[in-house]
Order: C-alpha cells, then structure tokens, then sequence
C-alpha cells in the first residue's frame, strides 16, 4: 500500500525497545516522525538515531513524538541502543519498534524489491496531530538524513495550518512568507497581516512571517 500525503496514517500495535505500543494511542494529541531503518547495527542509521536523541528538546519545543522502526527485535534494539549511547554521546530517549514480523513495513510500504525485499527503505513520515500524513521522504542507504530539514519542514506545516501562508523557497524560521493567492478581501489580508506585504507579482505576495 502507498502512503499518500493526507492519508490517515495506518495505525498498528507492535513491540518496541520500550514495550508494547499501539501507534495512534501512543501518539495522542502530538505530531509524529516515524522513521524506518534497514537493521540494527548499521553505521549511518547509528548516526542518526544518535542525532535524534540529540533533538529531544527542539521535538519537544514542538510537540512532536520520534519513533524509529527496524525489523530486528527488540531486544537486539537494546543492544544496538548501547552502542548508539556510547558512540553517540548520547542517551536514546524514543521507541524503536520491532518489526520482525513486516507488519508496520507492509503497512508503510517500507520494503521495496528494488533496494532489498528483505529489509526496510529508509523512509521517514510526518504525522500530525490528526494522524494525517504530512510529509514523506525516502532516502538512499548511502545518505545520511537530514534532521535539521525535517525541523524546517515541521515548522513550515505548524506555521501554514495556523495562518494563510506558505513558505518559500529554503525559508527558514523568521524570514519573510507567502500570502497564499486564494486570500483576496483586502481587509482581511490588513487584520491577518498588520505588518504589510510587499507584491512582488499579484500572486507573488510577501509579508513578515506571524507571531507562532
């Protein structure tokens, strides 16, 4: 099955480093990042699971909820956790589930026969609040994710449900954002937008980015 931006993310009941979790209860009223990795022990993916442990006050700054997926179980997730810890200077401090069974991995189309149809992509998923699917990627064995990215986009989507806006291209936090076009009436665009815009084209409107 394909994951589709807006779907309702699948929910499952699975083993995890931490016990049994059942996803969507889990998740509760925060946003998500679920990301898959081929297997335990793997040098990138030991990176990365380093560097989000690493992010657990900017998650939380953000109400968003990490989960790591691997098909190993569980309890070589504890041994991998270990070395992760010492490796990575860190303490890993969210769930990775175990999928030895391929029941998450089928439901989030996580094994591709062109890569491996043995082990999982390494895709990540946005989830928000309403545990629809907000933002998917997938990235090759050989790289590295980008986390600082998945911050940005995460705050592009918290920002653009709250107002009618849309960031820009390599927008970061602060900057200038998009008027969207569908918003017309003058006046409402003035009380949404005290600080003005500047029309770059009629379509083209930029303004301040709101208070968040």
């Amino acid at each position: 099955m394909s994951i589709r931006l807006g779907d309702i993310a699948p929910d499952f009941e699975q083993d995890s480093s931490e016990g049994r979790i059942r996803f969507h209860e889990w998740l509760g009223d925060s946003w998500g990042v679920l990301f898959s990795h081929p297997a335990d022990f793997t040098p990138v993916c030991t990176t990365e699971l380093g560097f989000t442990a690493k992010l657990k006050d900017q998650f939380a700054q953000r109400n968003v909820k990490a989960i790591a997926l691997s098909v190993d179980p569980a309890d070589s997730h504890i041994k991998w956790i270990d070395d992760i810890n010492e490796t990575q200077s860190t303490a890993v401090n969210f769930p990775i589930l175990a999928d030895a069974d391929r029941k998450v991995s089928e439901l989030y189309d996580l094994i591709h026969p062109n890569a491996n149809d043995t082990l999982t992509v390494r895709s990540l998923f946005v989830i928000d609040p309403n545990k629809k699917v907000r933002l998917t990627i997938t990235y090759p064995a050989s790289t590295g994710r980008n986390f600082n990215e998945i911050l940005r986009v995460i705050d592009s989507l918290q920002l653009t449900d709250e107002h009618k806006v849309a960031t820009p291209a390599n927008w970061q936090d602060g900057d200038e954002v998009v008027i969207v076009p569908s918003l017309k009436d003058e006046e409402e665009i003035q009380r949404r937008f005290p600080k003005g815009y500047r029309a770059v084209k009629p379509y083209l409107r930029l303004t301040p980015q709101p208070n968040r």
